[in-house]
């Protein structure tokens, strides 16, 4: 159901409150459970009084690589797991007690992870009662004899009391009796609820001092829960409804069939006239004593919202506030009755809060309502962690920032407190168990963070006009009147006064019988004048008495005005020297203020340059893995270049090895080829000599003596060089060119790097690639990926004038880093040139001439003349010997 918007009121100024200069900061407790199993793992360590050391679990140092370290947290005071609930009452919640009684707000809340003990902190056990229970007791012990009667003083609606005649609280008293009663009337010993009995020991029992006896004293209780950020009335009761269904003591809806249930109504926050915040239409009982409160209490414990959880059997599902509130209003000048004042009652309250505590989801595998609970639980602890940090930045830096109450009502209901409304007081419950690490050093960072916010010290209420000692006085006076009455043989007791008049009146003569039968009757009237005047007489004598007592009380309070007076007098000397000393001590204090002022900003600046070194520190130790690192991979590179150096000198080795093996192997095939030549040159001057010998020499004659003949010019000629074309074919058979193909054939895959702008030669030996080959102007890292070799064409002119074209091959690697390289291994040169012409020179043949334009077979012995005519010719054939012309096959030597 949405509700209608309404036009918002405009807000009306604060009024003034006087200010206080002076400042507490929020005080923190820390409280440490015992751990449940005692050979479990244990993550904290008391090491004084005031501080705690938090330890890393074993298995989080594996995790983080051992970078966490022990770390160190102060409080106020921290209790051990031997600290007893009295122990801790005395030092946290029983200073809060005393300021409720002195007309001072309180505030006190227990913050932790779920399971740490928050609820066995603030409620107790049988036994072992908690703050709250000893808070209440403490309260009742204090204001027990001065209590007024129940009703006279009335809460309103508007976070206010006001006050009733002793009439009006009777008929209130009457008509509340003719009612079924919300709260019962206050239970004996012998019927208390076994749940909360014995709750305190009598040994234990403390009372305030200093508690004002001219005032009278009335207690209200609230019980509230804030769940899912909505704010419910634990100690609401709703009207029976045949129709409605009911709800049962554990706060559940009692179904009926084909009903549906309604949910209690949530409740608003507002405003009083005075800026403080107050839960409109609260229900407020009030008590008095601490049973009854506490019965109270117990009745909307058992509505709260619990449920079990993984790491809790009973985990609080809720935020719980407990409000005490005291309503002191001072008597009147007789000191017999309440003043009729609203304006002069004080009224204070305590708040016992108990937190609903933090978990992970992760943890507790919460599912559907327990998930959406876990989500608003956490959101409001994180409300209340930003007004935190807001007020602390606000307070050391002196900036104005806006804390964000209204996000949450846990920091909206409670915002009076932090802006100087009371006394604010936390206990950190914490679980040494190691599971709770991570979620305990947040706890102990948002505590030690909350130590840091400081909060306005209240300001006392002003004291009443009228005489002190007013209720001591008047019961002064009434013993001091039955104490003489009595000595008179009258009632001792006050409340009889008209019980001694009547005596009084009995003890007069009694009058005689007046009636009158005869007309001359003088017996009747002189007897019933006597009587008369004897009792005049005695009325004289009372009145006497009367007069004297009357004049002795006055000459009584005229001796105690006078001493009053000079009392005042001397009260108003002192407060001349306290005015002077209060000077004094304002001139001290304001140098104070200025001293911690000071103090603050030299450690606000103590704590920016705290940080500065943190951070310089971080970037020192960044810097410095950073160096580790890249030494580490300078030496791993320096290592695998010395590998790679030993890794090429043994290749270089091999390949110097095995170019040294085939040096030696091409040294003696050219030292073969050469003795085939020489051999081959032999024999040609062999059938050389043996023609000539035959030419000149007739068959039948001896030969005649040698002549010196000319050396052939064979000798002379320098062999040519070996090619790679294939043997001589043999005599007769017609001559075809057989060209060479280039080493670029084969199966691999070309990079064909060749310049756009190319004279193509027609020379013998041609490079063949194949159709795969890739045909690029300009290398690219693409091309190089696909192919395994490389060739370079180029084109330059000759000393000759003639243009040649190198062909630079080279094999593709692939690098390191992912790239390609090239080594070149080969250059083939290609160039064209004109066939020479026939040689002029002389030929060898002696003597012979040719005849007309005949040759002889022996003109087709010269070298030259067959190259010129392409003719290959070996040696013994018919047109003479021949020669074998680059690569002929080998020949041994006979």
């Amino acid at each position: 159901m949405i509700r209608p918007t309404k036009p918002k009121t405009p807000r009306r100024p604060a009024p003034k409150k006087p200010s206080s200069n002076q400042k507490d900061p929020v005080g923190v407790y820390c409280r440490v459970r015992p751990l449940g199993v005692e050979d479990e793992e244990c993550c904290i360590e008391v090491i004084s009084n005031t501080t705690i050391q938090l330890h890393a679990p074993d298995g989080l140092k594996a995790n983080r690589n051992g970078e966490f370290k022990e770390t160190q947290y102060s409080f106020k005071k921290v209790f051990c797991i031997k600290t007893s609930q009295m122990e801790l009452f005395q030092d946290v919640a029983k200073p809060l007690v005393d300021d409720l009684i002195h007309s001072k707000n309180g505030l006190l809340f227990t913050y932790g992870v779920t399971g740490s003990g928050k609820t066995f902190t603030m409620t107790g056990a049988p036994g072992q009662g908690g703050l709250l229970p000893r808070s209440l007791d403490m309260i009742f012990n204090s204001i027990g004899p001065y209590q007024a009667k129940r009703f006279v003083l009335k809460t309103d609606d508007k976070n206010g009391v006001e006050v009733q005649t002793q009439v009006d609280a009777l008929l209130e008293r009457q008509k509340r009796e003719n009612q079924p009663t919300v709260v019962p009337k206050t239970p004996s010993r012998q019927r208390l609820d076994p749940e909360f009995a014995d709750m305190i020991n009598p040994e234990e029992a403390c009372g305030a001092d200093g508690v004002d006896e001219d005032s009278s004293y009335s207690v209200f209780v609230s019980y509230i829960e804030i769940y899912n950020n909505y704010i419910y009335d634990l100690l609401e009761e709703a009207p029976y409804d045949p129709i409605k269904p009911k709800w049962n003591g554990g706060g559940t809806p009692q179904r009926q069939p084909n009903q549906e249930f309604i949910a209690p109504q949530s409740k608003l926050l507002r405003e009083d006239q005075n800026h403080n915040m107050y839960v409109a239409g609260c229900t407020e009982v009030e008590v008095k004593s601490t049973e009854e409160a506490f019965e109270v209490f117990w009745r909307g414990q058992k509505k709260r919202r619990i449920a079990n959880t993984q790491l809790n059997r009973e985990s609080s599902r809720s935020h719980s506030v407990f409000i005490i509130k005291l309503a002191q209003a001072p008597l009147d000048a007789d000191g017999d009755n309440i003043l009729q004042d609203k304006n002069q009652v004080s009224v204070s309250q305590l708040c016992l809060v108990d937190l609903a505590g933090s978990e992970r989801t992760s943890r507790t595998r919460a599912e559907g309502n327990r998930l959406r609970e876990a989500g608003n639980i956490n959101q409001s602890l994180m409300t209340l962690r930003t007004c935190m940090e807001v007020l602390r930045e606000n307070q050391m830096c002196g900036t104005n920032k806006m804390v964000p109450y209204r996000d949450s009502k846990v920091t909206h209901l409670f915002k009076n407190y932090f802006d100087g409304e009371g006394k604010v007081r936390m206990v950190v419950c914490v679980n040494p168990k190691a599971d709770d690490y991570e979620e305990t050093m947040l706890v102990m960072r948002f505590a030690e963070m909350t130590q840091e916010v400081e909060v306005a010290r209240p300001v006392d209420r002003p004291i009443c006009g009228l005489a002190a000692g007013r209720r001591q006085k008047n019961q002064a006076f009434k013993d001091e009147l039955s104490r003489r009455l009595e000595e008179r043989g009258g009632p001792v007791n006050a409340e009889s006064t008209q019980s001694v008049m009547h005596q009084l009146l009995q003890n007069l003569p009694p009058l005689p019988a007046s009636e009158i039968t005869d007309p001359h009757d003088d017996v009747t009237l002189p007897r019933l004048i006597e009587a008369l005047e004897k009792r005049h007489k005695i009325r004289q004598m009372m009145t006497q008495e009367y007069n004297r007592a009357a004049d002795m009380l006055k000459s009584m309070l005229q001796e105690l005005d006078s001493s009053l007076v000079s009392k005042e007098n001397f009260i108003q000397d002192q407060r001349g020297q306290l005015g002077e000393k209060d000077k004094t001590l304002h001139s001290q204090k304001t140098e104070i203020d200025r001293l911690e002022k000071k103090s603050k900003m030299l450690e606000y600046k103590i704590e920016i340059l705290q940080k500065t070194t943190n951070i310089y520190e971080d970037d020192k130790r960044t810097l410095q893995q950073e160096l580790e690192s890249r030494e580490q991979r300078l030496q791993r590179e320096q290592t695998e270049k010395r590998r790679m150096e030993q890794r090429m000198q043994g290749m270089v080795q091999d390949t110097k090895h095995k170019w040294e093996k085939e040096c030696e192997r091409r040294v003696c095939a050219k030292q073969l080829e050469m003795q085939n030549k020489l051999w081959v040159k032999d024999e040609k001057l062999k059938q050389l000599k043996a023609i000539v010998t035959e030419s000149k020499t007739p068959s039948d004659q001896r030969p005649a003596p040698d002549k010196p003949q000319r050396p052939s010019r064979e000798k002379d000629r320098v062999p040519a060089k070996r090619s790679a074309s294939p043997s001589p074919v043999p005599t007769g058979t017609p001559v075809r060119a057989v060209h060479r193909r280039s080493h670029s054939a084969g199966g691999e895959r070309w990079v064909n790097h060749k310049p756009s702008s190319n004279v193509e030669l027609d020379t013998v030996m041609q490079p063949i690639l194949g159709s795969n080959a890739i045909k690029v102007s300009a290398p690219s890292e693409k091309a190089l990926a696909k192919c395994d070799k490389y060739m370079l064409t180029h084109q330059d002119v000759a000393s000759d004038g003639e243009i040649q074209t190198k062909l630079i091959k080279g094999e593709v690697f692939k690098t390191r880093g992912g790239g390609q390289s090239v080594q070149f291994t080969d250059i083939e040169t290609l160039r064209q040139e004109l066939p020479t012409g026939p040689s002029r020179k002389r030929r060898s043949s002696e003597g012979n001439t040719a005849q007309g334009g005949d040759r002889m077979e022996g003109d087709w012995t010269d070298v030259e003349t067959r190259c010129s005519m392409a003719v290959e010719m070996r040696a013994g054939s018919n047109l003479g010997p021949g020669y074998q012309h680059h690569g002929h096959q080998k020949r041994r030597k006979p």
